[in-house]
């Protein structure tokens, strides 16, 4: 009994890999991954006769192996002999009109090469038989050079069968488009917040930049990602057709679909972190200026590092009302750091302080007394104000020219002019600088105090001798006689 059970299920078996022995080209079978080796793909049929595929056929873009050992796939039967079958993703080959009638029926990949151009499109011979392919179905995107693509090789779908093959039309687009709806739902599928992918930058806008992660599949990078530093138009950093790196940081449900936003930036480690390991308070440094505004102007030390000049810092020579009297956007200056909030993202800089204090050395250069030329900076009732060099201005008091003998003179001065002044005093820490006309008065006492010798004391007159002085009288009174 039980030798005859063996028996039937043999036989059974037997009818079945028989049946499955009798696979015809252009059929389609579902296999089995069971061994990958350097060049093919050995797949489980069902029967006693395994399949075998190119490798090539199954690697993804970036080169890798999209399968993996027990996986199933749908594969068509491109030819056959007494050891294995020969599987593909697409049918090609010698195949008769029955296998493109079947191909049409059941939306199979057959694949065709293209001959040549013609009106409108594209002559393309699949299986041996002639076809016509659109010129805006033989890609997924706008053709402008038709004859690149005679000569090559692609898949394709059939997408009109009529008249016993005397009429056929073939669309790789369709195709693509099929394979792009998959890749995108695969990516999706797979895709989470923090993710880092590779895409291709497709269009700019002005408020960003689009990226193609897969074919159909688009993230958008705002302006304010692109880079740790401040962009005014995306091209500054990024152009159509460039690959770059981003991090997933938003993924949200829309009307036209999943929206995911991307991150340039977020790739890399935010400068601010280590920014006390390169800068310090006091550090003079380089920077470029990015902006202006009413209250100062801001300075890129370095990508996505930003400080701020504070109007009052940007000048001691002048009072400035306006930054861009000092500064513009695009300036590249020396400043000095004055503090550093990293907690807060906010740097203090000084342009005044790296150019240097003229007032600093004043009293050295200027020492009371000393006559100097000045120029006239500003005429106002109560006196003149004289610049005695940029930065460095002092005060004439109406007061000190009144009685002048130029006085009328000075009276007639305009901004610009210059007058020969001298210093006769000076307040350093108030920045105050007063001057006089006329000789400067000089202390007679001041001597004692420096070390330098007295003057000798005045010597008293001499005396004439007795006998000179009665000859003079009495010369004098004979002369009289």
């Amino acid at each position: 009994m039980g030798s005859n059970e063996e028996s039937f299920a043999d036989l059974f078996a037997a009818s079945f890999d028989a049946k499955r022995a009798d696979l015809r080209v252009g059929d389609k079978v579902r296999a089995r991954v069971i061994a990958v080796d350097s060049n093919s793909v050995f797949f489980d049929t069902g029967s006693k006769v395994d399949g075998v595929a190119d490798k090539a056929e199954f690697l993804t873009s970036e080169g890798v192996m999209a399968l993996n050992d027990g996986d199933e796939i749908d594969l068509y039967v491109v030819s056959r002999n007494l050891g294995e079958l020969k599987l593909s993703k697409a049918l090609s080959g010698a195949g008769g009109l029955d296998v493109l009638q079947e191909a049409f029926s059941n939306q199979l990949p057959i694949e065709g090469k293209v001959k040549e151009t013609c009106k409108g499109g594209f002559a393309v011979t699949v299986l041996g038989q002639r076809a016509f392919c659109p010129v805006s179905q033989i890609d997924a995107r706008y053709v402008e050079t038709p004859e690149d693509y005679v000569g090559l090789a692609f898949l394709f779908l059939i997408v009109k069968f009529e008249e016993r093959g005397r009429n056929i039309v073939v669309s790789r687009r369709k195709l693509l488009e099929i394979e792009a709806a998959k890749s995108a739902e695969r990516l999706l599928q797979e895709l989470s917040v923090g993710d880092i992918i590779t895409g291709r930058v497709t269009r700019l806008a002005s408020f960003g930049a689009f990226v193609e992660l897969a074919p159909g599949v688009e993230g958008m990078v705002h302006i304010s990602e692109l880079g740790w530093s401040r962009l005014d138009k995306p091209e500054d950093i990024v152009q159509p057709g460039e690959t770059l790196q981003a991090k997933v940081i938003g993924l949200e449900s829309g009307k036209k679909g999943l929206k995911i936003s991307l991150s340039v930036k977020q790739t890399g480690q935010d400068p601010w972190n280590t920014v006390l390991e390169r800068f310090d308070a006091g550090q003079t440094v380089s920077g470029k200026v990015t902006r202006c505004a009413k209250f100062g102007a801001f300075v890129e030390l370095e990508p996505g590092i930003e400080g701020m000049i504070h109007i009052s810092e940007l000048s001691y020579v002048k009072r400035v009302f306006n930054p861009e009297d000092v500064v513009n956007s695009g300036d590249v200056v020396t400043v000095k750091i004055k503090d550093i909030d990293a907690a807060n993202r906010r740097i203090s800089l000084s342009l005044r302080e790296a150019e240097g204090d003229p007032w600093q050395d004043v009293a050295g250069k200027y020492p009371l007394g000393k006559r100097v030329e000045a120029t006239v900076e500003k005429h106002e009732k109560f006196g003149l104000f004289l610049q005695l060099e940029p930065g460095v201005t002092g005060l004439l008091p109406k007061s000190k020219w009144r009685e002048a003998a130029d006085s009328p003179k000075i009276e007639t001065l305009k901004p610009g002019d210059t007058l020969a002044v001298f210093v006769e005093e000076i307040d350093s820490a108030k920045r105050k600088i007063t001057f006089g006309v006329g000789e400067a008065k000089v202390e007679e006492d001041w001597r004692p105090f420096s070390g330098a010798a007295a003057p000798a004391a005045p010597t008293a007159p001499t005396a004439p001798e007795a006998g000179s002085f009665a000859e003079k009288l009495k010369d004098a009174m004979t002369r009289k006689k």
